[in-house]
């Protein structure tokens, strides 16, 4: 039932909205188990960055060996299982968190589809581009966490020892945990330039602001850098923190790129 002027009802729009989440949840199930079922191949991949062949450590040491830098040690970490149910709970879970990596798009489409009609064409193309690159920018954060942050950060921690004697036993549970959450972290932190376009749009954030806290930002970012990745080399620091400086500087030239077309 429609109202008198020809505008849905609220009812109507709720079960537009419950469509669209029964069809997010059944995607998502859908890719979920097939994660689950495919677990050799999710697990080489989850995996892989506890390996000395990982292709992060392959490449950091070619940049090290070009700058006359001192290369990668191998290493060797093992992980162990501490849970009776455990491993079959971090399956589950795995599968699951691959399920929404794979689904996140269609949610987003479908979160589009069902806000656009009320929207205006301008304030419809804006809403495109913020979940478009909210998305990809993510996505950025995720891969560099995985194929940098997080590998450098495991071999360092895992290989970490205060006397001879003490051996790590690492366990498969301390390993997903902190890949997960460095994983977000990421991603999180890489969604500043969208952050900072929008909040330029509503006129909480200048160029001139950015441009005047650029030391002090410069400051947090290596702290930042030297707390996520804990090791004792400053290319590896360097590898850290410029990609989050540029992630400043994109968002200072967005802000900056709003301010002018404002005027």
């Amino acid at each position: 039932m429609t109202s008198d002027d020809g505008k849905a009802t609220f009812w109507e729009h709720l079960d537009i909205l419950r469509g669209a989440i029964v069809r997010t949840i059944a995607l998502w199930s859908v890719f979920s188990i097939i994660a689950f079922v495919f677990k050799e191949q999710l697990f080489d991949f989850v995996l892989a960055p506890k390996s000395p062949d990982f292709v992060a450590y392959g490449v950091i040491n070619g940049l090290c060996a070009r700058f006359g830098v001192e290369t990668l040690s191998d290493f060797h970490v093992e992980l162990i299982n501490t849970g009776l149910a455990q491993q079959f709970l971090i399956h589950l879970k795995t599968a699951l968190c691959a399920g929404v990596v794979v689904v996140a798009p269609f949610a987003l489409y479908q979160i589009f589809s069902f806000v656009s009609p009320a929207l205006y064409s301008r304030e419809r193309r804006y809403f495109k581009r913020v979940i478009v690159s909210s998305y990809l920018m993510f996505v950025i954060g995720v891969a560099l966490s995985y194929y940098v942050i997080f590998p450098l950060t495991f071999r360092f921690l895992g290989t970490y020892q205060v006397a001879a004697d003490v051996v790590n036993l690492i366990s498969l549970e301390s390993y997903m945990s902190t890949l997960i959450m460095m994983s977000l972290c990421m991603g999180i932190l890489f969604e500043l330039p969208v952050l900072a376009w929008l909040l330029a749009k509503m006129g909480f954030v200048s160029a001139s602001l950015m441009s005047r806290y650029r030391k002090h930002a410069i400051v947090v970012i290596l702290i930042v850098a030297a707390v996520i990745t804990p090791t004792s080399d400053i290319f590896t620091l360097m590898l850290v923190s410029v990609p989050i400086w540029l992630l400043y500087e994109i968002s200072a030239l967005m802000v900056r790129r709003v301010q002018t077309n404002q005027q």
